[in-house]
């Protein structure tokens, strides 16, 4: 496989992890940074291990011909106009999490990406964790039968301690609770329940903690999901709480239960009284050093090599559940049930 050439658009948190998951991989190599902050060439290739070319100007950086790829890591809402530029100038995308802040600019990214036959990406990588390569393994082997309730949930509070606060706690910033970070774990109810989802409803509080009364929009939101097929999901976003890392799985089948890296099913042999523990590794912490971006960018490397569509976190799934987001945030701000349909 030919190396592809990744340009980064923003060169913060988020793209360290990114360089040293593409660098440290078999696809791409990074070899250019686009950042308004002062960076030295010479600095950054010694830290990443390849020769980077530095551009102030994101112009510059989507005209040079070299640059097959880029990876957006920049702040949330520029994600929209970022995307959108580089797919018209014909760079296949990795795009962080939120893919976009308001709906209208979810439609924008998606026409000019198909528009331009463009490769897409989301960096909803706990996809590609151990945990939920295990648990989908099981659940396409039938393990626990067929599910009919499941719930994610994301505990992870976003004080002063954590990088994105600054901007984070603005709704221009973070966006709203799912948006800015439980997204992760709404996508991943969605990877384990398949379907189409028909409604939602949501609620939502805020803790009374000062750190968190400066974020001007509710940080702490449970969202009911009910499928077309009938079935019936929850996904709580709460980065307001003063606890462990914490990502919450319940799985409920006809054949059997799924706890975080447990299990029961419903064998000749099976003891309604324990649960089985797994091999699988969990998702237990919110630092990028740790989630599973070369696993992500491997795939996404040998899909272009293929000519196919990225699978499990392309520019389809994408869109599906930030669809149920935007559902989500508009049944928080209209106080009422949202029909997908209204969305889309």
């Amino acid at each position: 496989m030919n190396q592809c050439n990744v340009g980064i658009i923003g060169y913060g948190w988020a793209a360290t992890a990114h360089i040293a998951a593409i660098n440290g991989g078999t696809g791409g190599q990074v070899t250019a940074v686009c950042s308004s902050r002062a960076l030295s060439a010479a600095e950054l290739s010694a830290r990443h291990g390849s020769a980077i070319k530095i551009h102030t100007t994101l112009e510059d950086l989507l005209a040079d011909p070299s640059i097959e790829m880029v990876a957006i890591t920049s702040y949330p809402w520029l994600h929209a106009a970022h995307a959108i530029a580089a797919a018209r100038a014909g760079k296949h995308i990795i795009l962080e999490k939120p893919m976009v802040l308001e709906l209208a600019e979810l439609r924008q990214v998606e026409a000019a990406v198909k528009a331009a036959g463009v490769r897409f990406c989301i960096c909803f990588e706990c996809r590609w964790s151990s945990q939920f390569l295990g648990i989908r393994a099981m659940l396409d082997q039938g393990k626990i039968g067929r599910v009919h309730y499941g719930e994610v949930d994301y505990y992870h509070g976003s004080g002063p301690w954590y990088g994105q606060y600054r901007w984070n706690v603005t709704r221009r910033g973070g966006g709203s609770s799912l948006l800015s970070a439980g997204c992760h774990a709404l996508d991943a109810l969605l990877l384990c329940m398949g379907g189409e989802v028909e409604e939602v409803m949501s609620y939502a509080t805020q803790s009374t903690n000062p750190i968190f009364q400066k974020y001007d929009y509710p940080t702490t939101s449970v969202t009911l999901l009910k499928f077309r097929d009938g079935r019936v999901g929850k996904c709580a976003s709460v980065i307001d709480c003063l606890q462990p890392y914490y990502f919450h799985t319940h799985l409920v089948g006809s054949e059997g239960s799924i706890l975080d890296q447990k299990f029961t099913i419903n064998t000749p042999d099976y003891d309604r009284k324990l649960w089985t523990e797994s091999d699988m590794k969990p998702i237990d912490s919110g630092d990028v050093a740790d989630h599973p971006y070369r696993s992500q960018f491997d795939a996404f490397f040998a899909a272009l090599a293929a000519g196919r569509e990225m699978p499990l976190s392309g520019l389809a799934e994408a869109m599906a559940t930030h669809e149920v987001i935007f559902a989500a945030d508009r049944s928080l701000t209209e106080k009422r049930p949202v029909q997908l349909t209204e969305i889309r």
